[in-house]
């Protein structure tokens, strides 16, 4: 799963791959929003933590990744 991460007052958003499921990250963020956690916490694909404070998230958007093209072909 693809996770965007606007935080606020940062010019770039966070993006990671996270093997979590939409229902688990959707319960991280909605923890965070809701005042149960200081810290949004998510884990990568290589087993590294993101924190982000809560309180400086602007944006949390969710997708499934895109396949990378590889290669040279008409598009």
């Amino acid at each position: 799963m693809e996770v965007k991460i606007g935080v606020q007052h940062a010019p770039r958003e966070i993006i990671l791959e996270s093997g979590q499921s939409a229902e688990e990250v959707e319960r991280a963020v909605a923890d965070a929003l809701g005042g149960k956690t200081q810290v949004l916490t998510l884990v990568d694909d290589h087993g590294r933590k993101v924190l982000v404070p809560s309180d400086q998230l602007a944006y949390v958007e969710l997708g499934e990744p895109t396949a990378r093209k590889v290669g040279f072909g008409a598009l």
